[in-house]
C-alpha cells in the first residue's frame, strides 16, 4: 500500500499570482518558531480594532450580506418552527 505523499502546494489568485503555500507539517515545524517570531498572532486590542473598522469596510459588507443570502434557506428549514 502506497504511503501518503504531500508537496508543497502553492495557492494563487484569479490572476495565477501566488499568494499562499500549503506545507506539509514536517516543513511548517521547520520555520513555525521563525513565523511566530514575525508574525506574531494580534492580540485582543488588534482584533477589537479590525471588528470595528469591518463594519465600514464595503467589501466585508458585501461578503457578509452574499453570505447570509446563501445560508437563508438552510437556516430558515433550521431556525424556524414549522407552521
Amino acid at each position: 500500500m502506497a504511503g501518503t505523499f504531500l508537496r508543497r502546494q502553492f495557492i494563487t489568485d484569479a490572476a495565477g499570482n501566488p499568494v499562499g503555500v500549503i506545507l506539509p507539517l514536517e516543513e511548517f515545524a521547520l520555520v513555525e518558531e521563525t513565523l511566530k517570531q514575525r508574525l506574531p498572532a494580534p492580540g485582543t486590542p488588534d482584533k477589537l480594532t479590525q471588528m470595528e473598522q469591518a463594519a465600514d469596510d464595503a467589501l466585508f459588507i458585501d461578503d457578509l450580506r452574499e453570505a447570509m443570502g446563501a445560508f437563508a434557506g438552510a437556516d430558515a428549514q433550521w431556525w424556524e418552527p414549522a407552521p
